[in-house]
């Protein structure tokens, strides 16, 4: 009859219970003979009970030996209703072990590629099963010390794989007829992966790269439930050490942008001034020194000098000063002139030229006329105003 543990599909409980015959072989790894010496049958069956139960085991107690824990642990994989690296995969074993080198010629040779058949591995174990990913990372550390102290126990990667590559990699109800023209692959197979356990369950440098620049490319957007997940009550303890790697990835950001922004800017700056003069040009840099902090470049860039011109005087302006007789200073051009505006100028005009009787005829006129012209533009600005607010 199935129990608990053994003879059960794999689950992280069971883990959890085998994990303790794992422990207590790494304290006794220089046993003489570990995991080929057969224990004692009768305390087997006592602690694997005990296993099945989920009672509490004190392996250290004395009671068992550890050629008793390492021959469970055995019975333990053998008795899983599929392999532990799984049936779907065992012909991927099969192929893994013939990826040779080539010669200079391109030939196949008899030399195993042990690169690629590592990247094939670490391929094959991220897509295992979770529960058989984490028995078989335990499992691979734990015969991996053991081998490194084969001078003490006497087994060694090769003695090991013999041992456990029907537990863990034979299909079930097979013999070893069955798979002779294949059991030396097999067997070769799990001493190289004891010989590189602690390379195999990393991803590939290629997907670890992927995944790095997926990272850094969507870190900045991240998504509302992660943001909820930050907030949640839960997580308060973890949100002070969060906030500030925040903080500092979002000053790195900050400090990035605006040295981007300063380098366009220098080079708009350089564009500015090697435009030829002209209007625009001088459009554009009074816009630079209307915002000097936002739009100053560096400092090996210098603002090129505005050439100052006197304004040619208008030709109203001549007018004046001949028929007038008077020196008028020239007035500056605005664009927001109102009517009222220009007719106080007038006011003010005449109020310099003196009183009607040292005025000429000639003078007279033309200021009648100013005075009319200014008088209609106020009734026109007073009429659009008027039918504005209607």
């Amino acid at each position: 009859e199935k129990g608990v543990v053994f003879g059960s599909p794999l689950t992280e409980e069971g883990i959890a219970q085998i994990s303790q015959l794992i422990e207590y072989l790494h304290k006794h790894l220089r046993a003489e003979g570990l995991f080929r010496v057969p224990g004692n049958s009768i305390r087997q069956q006592i602690l694997k009970d005990a296993l099945n139960s989920g009672a509490d085991i004190d392996l250290d107690s004395g009671e068992f030996h550890s050629n008793d824990v390492a021959t469970l642990l055995k019975m333990f994989l053998g008795e899983l209703p599929e392999p532990l690296l799984t049936h779907k995969h065992f012909h991927a074993h099969l192929k893994i072990a013939d990826l040779t080198l080539f010669d200079d010629k391109g030939n196949k040779t008899s030399t195993p590629d042990k690169e690629r058949q590592i990247e094939a591995l670490q391929l094959l174990f991220l897509i295992l099963p979770a529960p058989n990913r984490s028995l078989l990372k335990l499992l691979l550390d734990l015969l991996y010390q053991t081998a490194k102290k084969q001078d003490k126990n006497k087994m060694s990667a090769h003695n090991l794989a013999l041992m456990f590559a029907p537990h863990i990699l034979w299909p079930r109800n097979v013999t070893a007829s069955d798979l002779q023209e294949n059991i030396t692959k097999l067997n070769n197979g799990v001493t190289f992966m004891i010989k590189h356990s602690q390379k195999l369950f990393k991803a590939p440098a290629y997907i670890r790269e992927c995944a790095r620049l997926h990272y850094l490319g969507s870190r900045a957007h991240a998504s509302k439930d992660d943001l909820d997940l930050l907030t949640s009550p839960s997580s308060k303890e973890l949100q002070p050490l969060k906030s500030q790697k925040r903080s500092r990835l979002d000053t790195c950001h900050q400090e990035e942008t605006q040295q981007r922004t300063e380098e366009a800017l220098k080079e708009l700056f350089r564009h500015v001034h090697n435009m030829p003069d002209s209007a625009k040009k001088k459009k554009l840099i009074r816009q630079f020194n209307k915002h000097p902090t936002a739009l100053t470049p560096g400092s090996d860039v210098r603002t090129p000098p505005v050439q100052r011109r006197t304004r040619s005087r208008s030709f109203s302006g001549l007018i004046k000063r001949k028929v007038l007789g008077t020196p008028i200073i020239m007035e500056r051009k605005s664009r927001d002139v109102t009517p009222e505006r220009a007719s106080k100028e007038n006011i003010h005009l005449l109020e310099k030229c003196g009183s009607p009787a040292h005025v000429s005829p000639a003078k007279m006129k033309f200021l009648e006329g100013r005075k009319e012209d200014s008088c209609r533009r106020v009734r026109a600005h007073l009429l659009s105003k008027e039918s504005s607010s209607l």
